[in-house]
């Protein structure tokens, strides 16, 4: 049985592991806080976005020419991007996001196609490279607060091997933030980008005829061309964020499960730790009856 002393040790130890853990917590909630500003900072630039390019898409003669928009008759080749953190300690937020990049490379080569890798996060860079899985570009160091600069350099790679070919579809694998508690994995194709894109409701239609006709300069064939690799990054942003506040969010509650868990333990060890008291006392008590009785 453990002595006094041991379980005084432990108990210290697990007490100053619970403030390290209630210290990770609460940083975690403040960057969540940033996070969830972030995000709804963003919607409305994206929304803006689309409206953008829809209604230059109307305008435009032809966009068959688009690279960024071409469906290929054929996908032989699809480019799996997961999107991951930095840091561990947030409980199931990386894992899961792998298992279902995994998942889903699985479910294409039993398709007959090939799965190309590209990872944002070291948990994602050193999973993929501990599976010996070749990479065709690795981000990292960012994803704790990503920036714009960041879902730029994602998106010029992905679009670069989609140009080039080398690549027919492209997918995002990221946790998308519902709250602190919860986090869904969601799979994004952002290559080729979806005609759909360039088409609004009829209503959006009556309102751009009553603002009349619109000169544009250059050509909607070549505003568009350049709103399109935009619209690639803002998307690649957008997931970066969610993906961000779903990590905070992930951290926040396991960090609060540890210190929940590390009370429960120093519960139980005090009371272990009383217990063994009392039995030294117990039998420092029985040996001086005994010393006694031996006296007399």
């Amino acid at each position: 049985m453990a002595s006094v002393q041991d379980y005084k040790r432990r108990i210290r130890s697990v007490r100053n592991t619970r403030k390290i853990t209630r210290a990770m917590e609460l940083v975690a909630a403040a960057k969540l806080r940033r996070a969830q500003t972030r995000i709804e900072a963003m919607r409305p630039y994206a929304n803006t976005m689309r409206e953008l390019i829809a209604g230059v898409g109307r305008a435009a003669g032809s966009v068959r020419g688009l690279p960024l928009l071409e469906q290929r008759e054929t996908v032989e080749t699809v480019l799996v991007v997961p999107l991951t953190g930095d840091r561990g300690l947030a409980g199931a937020f990386n894992a899961q996001v792998m298992r279902r990049s995994f998942a889903l490379g699985r479910e294409l080569e039993a398709d007959g196609k090939t799965v190309r890798w590209v990872a944002v996060g070291k948990k994602g860079r050193s999973t993929l490279t501990f599976r010996r899985r070749e990479l065709d570009g690795a981000y990292v160091g960012f994803t704790d607060r990503p920036v714009y600069a960041d879902a730029q350099a994602v998106a010029h790679r992905v679009a670069e091997l989609f140009i080039a070919h080398e690549v027919d579809r492209v997918v995002l694998v990221y946790n998308t933030f519902v709250s602190a508690l919860t986090q869904h994995v969601t799979e994004q194709e952002i290559l080729p980008i979806s005609a759909d894109i360039l088409e609004t409701d009829d209503e959006e239609r009556r309102d751009d005829a009553l603002r009349g006709d619109f000169i544009f300069e250059p050509e909607p064939e070549e505003i568009l061309a350049r709103l399109l690799p935009v619209y690639v990054e803002t998307q690649v942003y957008r997931a970066l964020l969610e993906s961000s506040a779903s990590e905070q969010g992930a951290r926040m509650t396991a960090m609060r499960n540890a210190s929940k868990n590390a009370g429960e333990l120093i519960d139980r060890l005090t009371l272990q730790m009383n217990r063994a008291r009392q039995a030294e006392i117990t039998q420092e008590i029985l040996e001086v009856v005994a010393g006694a009785d031996a006296l007399t």
